[in-house]
């Protein structure tokens, strides 16, 4: 099983990214609170992972820090959660937040993240609130600090990308980010993200 990977960044969009590890390519899903954390395409690149092994098929899913992993495989454990589902939950709320929301058992605030309605926010509230506050205060550092960050329209198309993503219609999803770019103060892709999901919500 593939724990961890350590490689260069060969190739990168929200949600999905390739990592050439001395010459083999492994695809990765990653949440978006990871891919924020991604420098250019080239760069070194260091990712906790999790091999899923379903069906005969073999998924990577990476992660910027163990406390995003964690997150990750406790919401999996939540009945009607998916990966796919809980990557989408890790992209629409930072991990501290989403600890911190299910410890609390704060099912409306659960409920804002897209994807998850009215019984799954109950669900994760009920189910994980317990193992939420033992682990809350483990969060530690991450694997690898990156600096780069995209500019000018590939911030647009970055951002419209994880918005249809995470579900969001092609208008909708364009409107958010076009507003939410302009909006911001210092134009980076996680704040466009956040004030494109927060306009959307």
């Amino acid at each position: 099983m593939i724990a961890f990977l350590r490689g260069t960044l060969f190739k990168k969009k929200p949600q999905s990214i390739v990592v050439d590890v001395n010459g083999v390519g492994y695809e990765v899903l990653v949440p978006l609170s990871t891919f924020y954390h991604l420098a250019e395409e080239g760069s070194a690149v260091a990712l906790h992972i999790h091999t899923r092994l379903r069906d005969d098929t073999l998924q990577l899913f990476g992660f910027h820090t163990e406390t995003e992993k964690e997150l990750f495989l406790m919401l999996t454990t939540v009945s009607g959660i998916g990966p796919r589902l809980a990557v989408n939950i890790l992209s629409g709320i930072g991990p501290n937040d989403l600890f911190d929301a299910i410890a609390e058992g704060d099912a409306p605030a659960l409920q804002t993240i897209p994807g998850v309605g009215k019984k799954t926010s109950e669900r994760i509230a009920l189910e994980l609130k317990d193992r939420a506050v033992k682990a809350r205060n483990r969060l530690e550092t991450p694997v690898a600090e990156t600096t780069a960050t995209p500019r000018g329209h590939r911030l647009v198309d970055d951002a419209l990308s994880a918005l249809l993503n995470l579900g969001y219609s092609p208008k909708a999803a364009r409107e958010a980010v076009e507003k939410s770019s302009s909006a911001v103060s210092e134009p980076n892709l996680e704040a466009i993200i956040r004030e494109a999901l927060r306009l959307l919500a």
